[in-house]
């Protein structure tokens, strides 16, 4: 078991006198950097000329700069940008402006793990990766809760990278829901696999996969749309709350009975056997090359996925569903 550490073990002195220059501002980026001067922590945004995140960084109070210019006034850095873009931000606009003894920080281990951006010796270069979607890690902040935090340090040139990350994640309210420490690759292999083939890939093909036997064998695609899709969050609400026993504790002994004889015949072992390959194409840096190469071409295979995701039924049926819940969340 790895260790957790928490507000108490962290030192936000540290950062007292520093200036963190927040790269984005998007669905991490405006968590991050609100969370930070909450804290009591100097923070800029840098930019790149024209985004369009620029009024919303500075109507919520933000001093925006552009990304060269945040990060010349900056004793920390922090890489909140997409993977694919990542690189070319860096090499332009970040790389010049880095001085010795500077901190470069990251939110996910790709490009460092793939060596898409390779940092001077001189520079610390850290992680701190909240597990949960940026609009999560500032509401949990802001009910002084907390998202669970991944912290790694893959350089330390100056003798305190990890009290750094540790104040910084304890910064953003990692503290107080727990921090882990790992390293880039564990990061970026177990977060690229857990998307691919649970959280995202994964869950999404079940669902797809359950909706369509239903309806293709005549029931209604409302009714299969209850019971393959809607009703998922509930079972993972319990899951979050409880773990798996808690789950079958709150479901009806039918429904624990058809986990327990069915389960196995979904996830089959043929599922497993490809699981592994999918991590060994994470591990070996086939999957990262693929998808790089993908940006490169202009995203043609991931633009006609989308569209095509985007017209299915279980799509156009679940839109009509969520308009007529009025306690739903609606997007």
């Amino acid at each position: 078991m790895g260790k957790m550490y928490y507000d108490s073990d962290c030192n936000p002195a540290i950062l007292k006198d520093k200036t963190v220059a927040v790269i984005g501002y998007g669905s991490q980026g405006h968590a991050h950097a609100q969370n930070l001067r909450d804290s009591g922590i100097k923070v800029l945004v840098g930019l790149y000329e024209g985004s369009k995140s620029a009024n919303a960084a500075r109507n919520d109070g933000f001093t925006v700069f552009n990304t060269g210019e945040a990060v010349g006034q900056a004793d920390i850095v922090m890489m909140l940008v997409n993977d694919e873009k990542m690189r070319a931000i860096y090499e332009n606009d970040v790389a010049p402006s880095l001085s010795k003894g500077m901190t470069l920080c990251f939110a996910h281990g790709f490009n460092i793990r793939y060596g898409q951006i390779v940092p001077p010796s001189n520079v610390n270069v850290i992680m701190i990766a909240p597990k949960g979607p940026g609009h999560t890690v500032r509401s949990q902040y802001v009910q002084n809760r907390g998202v669970p935090c991944l912290v790694a340090v893959e350089n330390d040139t100056t003798g305190d990278a990890r009290a750094i990350a540790l104040a910084y994640a304890s910064g953003i309210g990692g503290g107080r829901g727990g921090i882990l420490d790992t390293t880039f690759a564990e990061e970026a292999e177990t977060d690229l696999f857990g998307e691919q083939c649970v959280l995202c890939g994964g869950v999404a093909a079940l669902m797809k996969a359950g909706f369509e036997t239903l309806v293709n064998a005549g029931y209604q695609p409302e009714s299969a749309y209850f019971e393959c899709v809607h009703e998922m969050k509930l079972i993972i609400d319990l899951v979050v709350d409880g773990g798996l026993s808690f789950m079958r504790h709150s479901i009806s002994d039918t429904a624990e009975y058809g986990d327990y004889s069915v389960g196995d015949r979904i996830i089959t072992q043929a599922v497993k056997d490809e699981m592994k390959k999918v991590l060994s194409e994470v591990q070996d840096g086939s999957f990262a090359e693929r998808w790089l190469k993908e940006n490169a071409d202009g995203r043609p295979s991931f633009a006609n996925r989308r569209k095509l995701e985007q017209g299915l039924l279980v799509e156009t049926v679940g839109a009509e569903l969520r308009e007529k819940m009025s306690w739903g969340g609606k997007r």
